[in-house]
């Protein structure tokens, strides 16, 4: 005989009560203590997450400057080893290390992506070059770079600084020609 489908809830089952009157025994009230708690914890991870992942972009990025500038160190060595006057005035010594290290900081650019843009004799790109003045000069074509006055760099596809360029203009020497 089962006693327990009919009697009523013992008083020992009322105390267990919450505040809301929901006994702790009940299934909902649990899973939404699980649910809470899950959420609490997922919660919790998820700024452990943020936090992790902020370090280490922050690390990642302290490493790629300190080996940009390791790589940059032999550069500036080369400078000063130029600079130090050991005596000699042979300017063409002193030229071919200038030339040296500017190689040299060159090859440093390209390894991190950077590469020079095309100088003089190129057509005028509104998007790579920044026109700073114009000039005629017949020997050039219409719209073509005639001077750099500051190189340009490329990274990838990208302009990483524009070319600052003297222009050729040979329609303002049509037009006046034509106004006389």
């Amino acid at each position: 005989m089962n006693t327990n489908a009919k009697n009523p809830p013992s008083a020992e089952a009322e105390t267990e009560s919450t505040e809301a009157g929901v006994p702790e025994s009940d299934p909902v009230h649990q899973e939404l203590l699980d649910q809470k708690n899950l959420y609490l914890h997922l919660a919790a991870d998820f700024e452990n997450f943020k936090r992790r992942s902020r370090q280490e972009t922050e690390t990642r990025a302290a490493a790629q400057k300190e080996s940009f500038i390791h790589e940059l160190l032999p550069v500036i060595d080369n400078l000063e080893r130029a600079l130090t006057p050991d005596g000699s005035a042979d300017s063409q010594k002193f030229r071919q290390g200038v030339e040296m290290t500017l190689h040299q900081l060159r090859q440093l650019l390209s390894r991190h992506g950077i590469e020079p843009l095309g100088g003089v004799g190129q057509r005028f790109d509104p998007h790579l070059h920044e026109a700073v003045s114009q000039r005629h000069d017949p020997a050039h074509a219409d719209h073509a770079i005639v001077e750099v006055l500051q190189r340009g760099y490329l990274r990838g596809t990208k302009n990483f600084r524009p070319a600052k360029v003297i222009v050729n203009d040979l329609t303002s020497a049509k037009h006046a020609q034509h106004g006389r």
